[in-house]
């Protein structure tokens, strides 16, 4: 049988209209364990306050997490450091103190395929979440297909406004696919919008000065993108050979 609200006693209502779960679940069986160990109404107050705040905090990281659209989640304590040749261990972990989300700077993960750019990335990416930072993942090719898309039916300065709302963009995988005239342009209005206003985490294989070929050798506009993004950035530069070619290698 189905309890309605207004069955419910007028202490669970007035919990219900104030959106206190953990108080509305738990206020009788924490009254109880007060009774019983001769807790005073303060300290039975700040056990049920402290419980709701902490239940809040878990469900807005889930959220955070659900909403930043991860592939896959990943650690920084899963990340084989023995496996890339060249790594500043020391500078990916300062990293993760996610001042650079603060300051309103950018991160770049470059080098190889296979060598754990996405890998960090996204564990950078996860621990700003959990810190309470709102993040959206991407490859940069679904952004750009994304917002070509949105062009031509007219919802372009909405869909540019979900790459511009969140702490830190993530564009995984910069430079793995050629990117045309108009895609090169709706990807610099993401990173001239997000200018000193929001971070951007990327991954890239190619070095900088090879990034006009990314944009359709536009070298005018992979200046303008360039001088935006590495105003405020921190790059990482990751050498070896394959982690995914690891069993091949060694056979």
């Amino acid at each position: 049988m189905t309890t309605t609200q207004d069955n419910q006693p007028p202490l669970e209502q007035q919990f219900n209209y104030l959106k206190l779960c953990f108080f509305r679940d738990n206020y009788d069986a924490v009254a109880k364990q007060a009774a019983h160990k001769q807790w005073t109404h303060v300290h039975y107050l700040a056990e049920l306050t402290n419980a709701e705040a902490d239940q809040r905090r878990d469900r807005a990281t889930l959220r955070r997490i659900c909403q930043a659209r991860f592939p896959q989640i990943k650690t920084l304590e899963q990340f084989k450091w023995n496996w890339p040749k060249k790594i500043n261990q020391l500078q990916v972990k300062n990293l993760f103190r996610l001042n650079f989300i603060n300051d309103k700077s950018n991160v770049v993960f470059l080098g190889g395929v296979g060598l754990g750019k996405t890998h960090l990335a996204t564990a950078l990416g996860y621990q700003a979440c959990l810190k309470g930072h709102t993040l959206l993942f991407t490859t940069a090719i679904d952004a750009v297909n994304n917002l070509l898309a949105a062009q031509t039916t007219g919802r372009l300065k909405q869909e540019l406004k979900k790459y511009h709302q969140p702490s830190v963009l993530m564009l995984d995988e910069l430079g793995y696919l050629p990117i045309d005239k108009s895609g090169a342009d709706l990807l610099f209005q993401i990173i001239s919008q997000r200018y000193e206003q929001g971070s951007v985490i990327i991954t890239t294989n190619r070095a900088f000065k090879d990034w006009p070929k990314i944009f359709n050798n536009d070298a005018t506009l992979t200046s303008a993108l360039l001088d935006r993004l590495l105003h405020h950035t921190e790059t990482v530069i990751i050498e070896g050979k394959s982690y995914r070619m690891k069993d091949v290698i060694e056979n």
